[in-house]
């Protein structure tokens, strides 16, 4: 089992733990806040779920059908987050404007509102474990996890400040208040995840700053070659693809210009971790002159 199955497994046992203790805060006061709450951690559980699944077929092998791996399977799985993130904004929507039309009194709203503190510190720490497992570990699908929990940490502080202004004040309108507020949080949150996983499912190309490093690797590395040109490179989950043209004096033996390719791959790999390169060999006459220059 790999770590970052391991740390999915970890959301899905939080997620849960999460969901009850909210669930028991709304129960306890009737906040449609606190509701609008627990519905979102009902959505956390569910793409936690969503979010393993996709980590168990990404960590599939390449086969004959996929020879170039399951890698993307984390960004289906960052999708359906967002499309949950949206159906959950819609419901608590729904909830906010009932509760508007006939605003009631809340039942022990102080218990709720500690209850309801003691999920979102729970909350708060994992969110901290899910960002830097997915930096760590390059993986879509722990990532988008990290960034929707870090907005239901931010909601669920508003919620729990909103809701104990409400009972101080009396002003019963700001509980589905809050809850319209939350719903509109959730649905940028989903936005930000779709956004992102699209641009992997459309082979994005990797930063700039990705693509200066592969640059200088190159040229470091490409002893004994002319140039390099026409670099791309692009993520697929926690891979890495790569792929760039190698102009070579025109005679060169296959064995030496090989041994060239060898040693670039192999520096390039010591840096980017599960990286697939594609290097082109090419005789002098084909340089650009405006590509990777060897050093």
């Amino acid at each position: 089992m790999t770590n970052a199955i391991k740390i999915a497994w970890g959301s899905i046992a939080v997620g849960i733990t999460v969901l009850a203790i909210k669930t028991l805060a709304w129960w306890m006061t009737g906040s449609v806040a606190l509701l609008s709450d627990a519905l979102e951690s009902i959505v956390n559980v569910a793409t936690a779920i969503a979010a393993l699944i996709a980590l168990r077929v990404a960590a599939v092998p390449a086969d004959a059908s996929h020879p170039f791996g399951h890698h993307k399977a984390e960004y289906f799985s960052a999708v359906l987050e967002g499309v949950m993130i949206v159906v959950a904004a819609l419901l608590i929507m729904r909830e906010a404007y009932g509760a508007f039309m006939s605003p009631r009194m809340l039942d022990a709203p102080y218990a709720g509102i500690a209850i309801n503190l003691l999920a979102g510190v729970l909350n708060g720490a994992w969110c901290l474990v899910l960002l830097r497992a997915g930096r760590r570990l390059s993986s879509p699908a722990l990532a988008a996890d990290g960034r929707h929990l870090l907005t239901d940490v931010v909601s669920s502080v508003g919620v729990t400040a909103g809701v104990a202004l409400a009972v101080l004040t009396g002003w019963h309108w700001l509980d589905p208040a809050l809850a319209a507020a939350v719903a509109v949080n959730i649905l940028w949150s989903g936005w930000v995840v779709v956004r992102g996983s699209i641009g992997g499912l459309m082979d994005e190309s990797v930063s700039d700053a990705e693509l200066e490093q592969m640059r200088t690797l190159i040229s470091e590395n490409a002893e004994g070659a002319v140039e390099a040109h026409d670099l791309r490179a692009r993520n697929a989950g926690a891979a890495t693809f790569i792929e760039f043209h190698l102009v070579v004096p025109g005679e060169m033996s296959v064995e030496d210009a090989h041994d060239i390719c060898d040693r670039i791959e192999a520096a390039i790999k010591a840096e980017i971790s599960q990286c697939a390169v594609t290097i082109h060999v090419e005789p002098e006459h084909k340089a650009k002159h405006t590509g990777i220059v060897v050093l």
